[in-house]
C-alpha cells in the first residue's frame, strides 16, 4: 500500500502543477498572441504542460480511489472525492479555456483567470484539510 500512496501523492503533486499554472500561462500567453498576433512558444508550453497533466491527473484519481477501497471508503474520502471533483470540472473548464486560446479565442480576462485560479488553491486547501483533520 506504500507504493500506492507514493504514487498518489506524486501524480497529485504533479496534477495540482498544471492546475495552478496553466490558467496562469493563459495570462501569458495572451499577452504573447497580442504582441505576436500568432502561435508563439507560450501556446505550445501551455498546450504541452495541460496535456502531460491529464495522465498524472487520471493515474492520481485512480490511485485515490484504489486506496479508498483499500481503507473501506471511509466518511471522509466522500467528501475529498466530491472536492476532487471540483477540480476535476475545473481542470476540464481550463481544457476549453486552452481549445479556445489555441484558436486565437482569449475571451476572458487577465481578472478573470486570476480569479479562477485562486478558486483551485482554495479546492486544495479544503482537500488538504480533510486528509490530514478527518472530520468525520
Amino acid at each position: 500500500m506504500a507504493w500506492i500512496k507514493i504514487i498518489h501523492l506524486l501524480c497529485v503533486m504533479g496534477w495540482m502543477t498544471s492546475i495552478f499554472a496553466v490558467p496562469r500561462a493563459l495570462i501569458y500567453w495572451r499577452r504573447e498572441w497580442d504582441r505576436l498576433g500568432e502561435f508563439g512558444p507560450l501556446g505550445d508550453l501551455t498546450i504541452r504542460l495541460y496535456r502531460f497533466s491529464l495522465g498524472l491527473g487520471v493515474i492520481a484519481l485512480g490511485t485515490g480511489i484504489w486506496l479508498a477501497t483499500i481503507w473501506g471508503w471511509p466518511a471522509w474520502t466522500h467528501l475529498k472525492l466530491a472536492l476532487v471533483l471540483v477540480l476535476v470540472a475545473h481542470y476540464g473548464w481550463t481544457g476549453l479555456l486552452v481549445l479556445r486560446a489555441r484558436k486565437g479565442g482569449f475571451g476572458r480576462t487577465d481578472r478573470y483567470l486570476r480569479i479562477f485560479n485562486e478558486i483551485s488553491v482554495l479546492v486544495v486547501i479544503a482537500v488538504l484539510w480533510v486528509v490530514v483533520v478527518k472530520p468525520f
